[in-house]
C-alpha cells in the first residue's frame, strides 16, 4: 500500500491547560475565601491558615502539571522551572529585610512568591498558547521575572492574628518612623516625679492582672459595643512593642521602642500625659512581630520591674523611674536572645524576681 507523502509538518498536540487552570482557580479561591468568610474553618483549621500553607501545595501541583503533563516543549518546561529558581535567588538578595528574614529560616519569600509564580505561569501559558516559539519564550521569561520581582517593592509589618501578611510599599515610612519624625513625641530626657498614689495595691499590676488569669472581679461592662460603644477619652502615639500595660491609681506603665532605645514609660491614665521615661540603648526586631520589647511591666511595692527583648532586667521606682538596679540576663546567665526576643513578664514573689531566659 502506498503512503501519501506531504511536505507539511505533523501537528503537535495542543497544550493540556485544564489541570493548570483548575489549580490556578484554587489558588485564587485561597485569596478570596478568607476575605469573604474569615472565620470559616476547614479540617479544623482557620481559612487563612489553611490557605497560606495550602497555596504552596497547590503551587507545587502546578509545577508538577507543567513539567509532566502540560505537553509543552521540554525546553519550555525545564526553562520555566530554571527561571523560577533563578528569579527567586536573585530576588532574595534584593527584598526588604522584613521579607528576607521572615518565617523560620528566612523562608517567607519562597512561601509568598511560589504561588504567585505558579499563577503567573498558568496565566502566561493560556495567553501565549497561539504565539510562535520565539515571542512565547521571551514572554515566559518576562512574566516569571516580573511576578517574582514584585516582592522587591514591598515590605511586611508582620503577620496578623489571622496569619495574613500585612504588606506596605517598601518606600513608605513605618509607624515608628512617623512617630520619631513628629516634634514633641520624643521621650523626656529626664524623668519627672509623679504625685504619690494611694497605697491600696496595684489595680492591674502586670501581665493578665493580679492573679495572671485575665479576670477582673466585681466589674460588669457592656459587651454589646454596637448598642453602647466605648467613649474615647484621649489618644496618643507610642512606640512599637508587644508589651501590654500595668496600672496603679492614675498611672499606667508600658514598654516601647523608640529608634535605637528601648523605653520604659509612664503615662497618666486620665489624660495620657507622659510622666516619666527610662531609656536603655537596645533594639530588638524580627520579621513576624516587628520591633520593640515583648514583656509587660510588673508593679510591686512601689517599684516597676521590666524585662526587655534583648535581656535587660530593670527595677525602677514607680513614682519617678529612678533606677533601683539593672541586670543584663544574657551576660549573667549566658543565655542567647531567642529569635522572637525575650518575652516573659517579671513575676515578683516576696524578694525574688522571676523571669524566663530560655530560648
Amino acid at each position: 500500500m502506498a503512503v501519501a507523502q506531504t511536505d507539511q509538518p505533523m501537528l503537535k498536540k495542543p497544550l493540556r491547560l485544564w489541570p493548570g487552570v483548575l489549580a490556578a482557580v484554587l489558588l485564587l479561591v485561597r485569596f478570596v475565601l478568607p476575605a469573604v468568610v474569615p472565620e470559616a474553618q476547614f479540617f479544623g483549621l482557620q481559612a487563612n491558615v489553611l490557605g497560606f500553607f495550602g497555596s504552596v501545595l497547590v503551587a507545587l501541583a502546578i509545577v508538577v502539571w507543567w513539567v509532566f503533563f502540560s505537553r509543552a516543549p521540554w525546553v519550555e518546561r525545564l526553562g520555566a522551572i530554571i527561571l523560577m529558581i533563578i528569579a527567586l535567588f536573585a530576588t532574595s538578595r534584593l527584598v526588604h529585610e522584613s521579607i528576607a528574614g521572615g518565617a523560620r529560616g528566612g523562608t517567607l519569600l519562597y512561601l509568598l512568591a511560589l504561588p504567585v509564580q505558579a499563577l503567573a505561569l498558568v496565566a502566561w501559558a493560556v495567553a501565549s498558547r497561539r504565539l510562535s516559539s520565539g515571542p512565547r519564550r521571551a514572554s515566559m521569561a518576562a512574566t516569571i521575572l516580573l511576578a517574582t520581582g514584585l516582592f522587591t517593592l514591598v515590605r511586611t509589618a508582620g503577620f496578623t492574628g489571622d496569619m495574613v501578611s500585612e504588606f506596605h510599599w517598601r518606600w513608605t515610612p513605618t509607624p515608628e518612623q512617623r512617630l520619631l519624625a513628629q516634634a514633641g513625641v520624643e521621650p523626656a530626657a529626664h524623668p519627672h516625679a509623679a504625685p504619690a498614689a494611694a497605697e491600696t495595691g496595684a489595680d492591674w499590676p502586670g501581665f493578665r492582672g493580679p492573679n495572671r488569669d485575665s479576670i477582673i472581679a466585681g466589674v460588669r461592662i457592656q459587651t454589646d459595643w454596637s448598642a453602647s460603644p466605648p467613649i474615647e477619652l484621649w489618644r496618643r502615639p507610642i512606640g512599637p512593642g508587644w508589651s501590654s500595660f500595668a496600672v496603679h491609681g492614675d498611672l499606667l506603665y508600658t514598654q516601647e521602642q523608640r529608634g535605637d532605645d528601648e523605653i520604659v514609660s509612664c503615662y497618666k491614665v486620665t489624660t495620657g500625659e507622659p510622666v516619666w521615661t527610662h531609656s536603655d540603648a537596645a533594639r530588638f526586631w524580627e520579621s513576624a512581630g516587628g520591633a520593640g520589647p515583648r514583656g509587660t511591666p510588673t508593679l510591686s511595692d512601689g517599684r516597676v520591674y521590666t524585662f526587655g527583648a534583648t535581656g535587660i532586667l530593670n527595677a525602677l521606682e514607680a513614682r519617678d523611674g529612678a533606677v533601683v538596679w539593672s541586670r543584663n540576663v544574657v551576660s549573667d546567665t549566658g543565655a542567647k536572645v531567642p529569635g522572637w526576643g525575650f518575652s516573659s513578664s517579671p513575676l515578683v514573689v516576696e524578694d525574688v524576681v522571676i523571669i524566663v531566659a530560655a530560648a
